[in-house]
């Protein structure tokens, strides 16, 4: 068994540790940080890796080559998921074929076409508050504002039909299970997404269009620099992970500011403080209940811990890096005036997410018009009977009862 300087860990715990439930962060890692940054733990399949928990060890893991994603692809290796079909994709390959891919997909996410889609973003979150407002209260900010605005934007970016969007709940439901049924849902998802992207991408040859969607196809049929795979597979990931995450930060920083009314008043007294106090909820609220990838070494890595062997499997934790203290003075605080703020929850290094423009402007464009359009928006319910998704790779409330 590798360890830090050859020091086998007894008996490593299982990871997570407890079952994530709200937006507290797990004060386990804190401990980590201070006693263990380079910890051994159990995951719960493929058995034991090392957590890494410190700031400057996650970026490592983040950005150097000699942490592997591919390496990990169709091997039984710790993970927080079971092991399904896996298929070579932009998540997870690494350079130069990842370098290839992701040059060709973000053309269709440059700066300049994520703001051109900021004002139909914005009338995208006026109708959905229309809709909630017509219902009114007490009504749920999940069934009417974050789940169904990020899909709308996927929808609008890949131009595929917003009435068929059940079907990417179900699916991107079944990729983040990590609870008893996890297998049979991934099973029953299965090649569907697949099948369905195809036929997508058909239309799109018969019937062009400028959607990313568009994009992606000419890169394949113009210059032959995506293979029909290659080009499928991108769709696929960005159908699927490309809204339910939004769907969840949003949830998460909404119930933040419903639950710390001092900052609620602060925001909607200071509407153009809206930028920072995203940058700060992204580093402050906990996204997932494992951060990123497992990675596998390609070679010995030393870390402010201790040694990583070759061969061995790291996974990182992005929430405890983003309390690091020493990067982030009183880290437990939530600061909208906090400068600079690196945080990392969009991740580091050649895997940083490639819509994170695209997710700050969805999260600011909502925060922004609930607080401007429902200035007395509360909590319809306790905060403890706030119901959240359980079993899962991502935290995320399961339903958001307000009143106004």
């Amino acid at each position: 068994m590798a360890s830090t300087e050859g020091q086998a860990t007894p008996t490593p715990p299982s990871y997570p540790f407890r079952q994530a439930r709200g937006v507290g962060i797990d004060p386990e890692f804190a401990r980590l940080r201070h006693e263990a940054p380079l910890a051994r733990v159990t995951m719960p399949y493929g058995g034991q890796a090392w957590l890494v928990t410190r700031y400057e060890d996650v970026r490592t893991v983040l950005a150097d080559r000699r942490f592997s994603r591919a390496a990990t692809l169709g091997r039984d290796v710790p993970r927080l998921v079971p092991l399904v079909q896996q298929v070579p994709s932009i998540l997870t390959l690494d350079p130069p074929d990842h370098t290839r891919q992701r040059r060709l997909v973000s053309r269709a996410f440059t700066p300049r076409r994520m703001e051109e889609l900021r004002p139909k973003v914005e009338q995208f979150v006026d109708e959905l508050i229309d809709e909630l407002v017509g219902h009114g209260p007490p009504a749920d900010l999940v069934a009417h504002v974050t789940r169904p605005l990020p899909v709308m934007v996927i929808c609008e970016l890949l131009g595929v039909p917003f009435g068929e969007r059940h079907l990417f709940y179900t699916w991107s439901e079944a990729m983040r299970s990590t609870g008893a049924d996890a297998v049979a849902k991934m099973k029953q998802a299965g090649q569907l997404p697949w099948d369905y992207l195809a036929d997508r991408i058909s239309v799109e040859r018969e019937n062009p269009s400028d959607s990313v969607l568009g994009t992606l196809v000419r890169a394949r049929d113009e210059e032959d620099r995506l293979s029909e795979q290659e080009l499928v597979s991108f769709a696929v990931t960005l159908l699927l992970a490309g809204h339910e995450t939004t769907t969840d930060e949003l949830g998460n920083f909404l119930y933040t500011l419903l639950v710390n009314p001092e900052h609620h008043d602060q925001l909607r007294a200071h509407p153009d403080m809206l930028e920072p106090a995203v940058e700060e909820l992204l580093r402050f609220v906990p996204i997932g209940t494992l951060s990123g990838f497992t990675r596998i070494a390609t070679e010995d890595v030393r870390l402010s811990g201790g040694l990583v062997r070759a061969g061995d499997s790291v996974v990182v934790q992005a929430d405890s890096a983003n309390r690091d203290e020493s990067v982030f003075e009183a880290p437990d605080e939530l600061n909208f005036r906090r400068e600079p703020n690196r945080h990392l929850a969009f991740g580091y290094g050649p895997h940083h997410c490639l819509g994170a423009q695209l997710a700050r402007i969805e999260l600011r464009a909502a925060i922004g018009a609930l607080l401007d359009r429902l200035p007395a928006l509360a909590l319809a319910v306790a905060e403890q009977e706030v119901a959240w998704k359980l079993g899962r790779s991502a935290l995320g409330p399961q339903a958001l009862p307000v009143t106004w």
